[in-house]
């Protein structure tokens, strides 16, 4: 596919597929951009149940047919990863909940899946949609477009972040009660009657920063990092060993974006389950 200019090669690979709905039925990519709010991204969504499907399947599997005796490589790796998990919420979670483990296994190993999108050859899968799109479809490649990382849309991240908002939520009112989890947010940290509008404007602060920071930590790091990709690309041949510098680097960043989710999930939901 060729494209007249640098920009327009970023910004086809920085767009979703999007489908909307019209007066007209249902439109898709350029239609929807004046289709109003609502609209899906096909491809984020694709990929993000995909991958959680993918999840689901292999530690499914793994476990009916885990064995005690020497275990397989795949067997190894999970338990692994189970082990890993268990150990870090053992030591940061104080309080007892029989979700808090299963959660962050499920946030650790998806977000990871997510990230590891990442990894793949930016122009890849976007040339695989084209072709599809090209002759199933007689469309026009420069008008498919496939966005194969789901960390690197605020959807996504946002709706991770809302889902551990409302558990924070959640535990904080089963642990204090309505009236303790008023108490937080008004009579601290200055516990007198006069600083209740006071305290009640930084505990709601700190309150709603938790979900914002943590979507946006994760957003900002894997869309900068698919964006440095996509630089690459542009070098032409010679991009080889500089995506492979690149990789090698995420290598490490991409599991650490992942922990740190998984942890301050964890950490959240421990403070929400604190009595005091």
């Amino acid at each position: 596919m060729a494209y007249d200019t640098t920009q327009d090669y970023i910004n086809h690979h920085l767009t979703n597929a999007a489908m909307c709905s019209t007066e007209n039925g249902i439109a898709f990519n350029k239609a929807c951009a004046d289709a109003g709010f609502w609209q899906w991204n096909v491809d984020t969504l694709a990929w993000s149940i995909g991958l959680g499907l993918l999840f689901i399947f292999i530690f499914r599997r793994v476990a009916k047919k885990a064995t005690t005796g020497v275990p397989g490589k795949t067997q190894a790796f999970v338990e692994m990863v189970f082990e890993f998990v268990d150990d870090n919420v053992k030591s940061s979670f104080h309080g007892k909940s029989k979700l808090i483990a299963p959660l962050a296994l499920t946030i650790f190993v998806w977000v990871l899946l997510m990230n590891l999108m990442d990894l793949v050859p930016v122009d890849l899968l976007p040339w695989i949609a084209g072709l599809i799109g090209q002759h199933a479809f007689g469309m026009d490649p420069a008008d498919v477009y496939m966005k194969v990382v789901p960390t690197t849309s605020l959807n996504v991240t946002f709706a991770l972040s809302i889902g551990v908002f409302v558990l924070i939520i959640f535990y904080s009112l089963k642990t204090k009660g309505v009236v303790g989890f008023t108490k937080e947010l008004t009579l601290q940290p200055l516990p007198h009657w006069s600083m209740i509008p006071f305290n009640f404007v930084i505990e709601l602060v700190t309150l709603l920063a938790r979900p914002l920071s943590l979507s946006l930590r994760l957003f900002g790091n894997l869309y900068a990092s698919e964006l440095i990709f996509i630089l690459i690309a542009t070098i032409g041949f010679f991009q080889l060993p500089v995506h492979f510098v690149w990789a090698a680097f995420h290598l490490l960043i991409l599991p650490l974006q992942a922990f740190i989710f998984m942890m301050l999930t964890i950490v959240y939901l421990s403070m929400a389950t604190e009595e005091h």
